[in-house]
């Protein structure tokens, strides 16, 4: 049962994570500190998806449902809800190279109007 628990709570904490690269340059324009967590987090997720890498956190949250005797994600909202959301079905190299440009594209835009914020301000 703990191990379920652990697996879920990084599933969540994944989807977070993805919240916060996608939309954490919106948070960036009203407060400037986050900008020092988002970049590095955008940039982790640009490469993760770029690379062809997996996220350290995917075999974690296997490993912990593994350890639980789950093989699969069936069962419960956070493997019917947020799992196909992480994990999309038919998740191909295209995709991600499409993910990896839309996460830069939306940052450099986002960036670009937090800097002339900045300067007029």
């Amino acid at each position: 049962m703990i191990y379920r628990v652990m697996a879920d709570i990084i599933v969540v904490i994944h989807f977070l994570f993805i919240c916060f690269v996608v939309a954490g340059g919106f948070l960036a324009l009203k407060w400037r500190r986050v900008v020092w967590a988002h970049i590095p987090a955008a940039v982790w997720a640009a490469f993760i998806e770029f690379s062809g890498w997996i996220c350290p956190l995917t075999p974690l949250e296997n490993k912990f449902r593994y350890m639980g005797g789950s093989l699969g994600y069936s069962g419960g909202f956070i493997e019917h809800y947020l799992i196909p959301l992480i994990y999309p079905s038919g998740l191909t190299r295209e995709i991600q190279f499409i993910i990896g440009d839309f996460v830069v594209v939306l940052n450099i835009t986002l960036y670009w109007f937090i800097v002339r914020k900045w300067r007029s301000a």
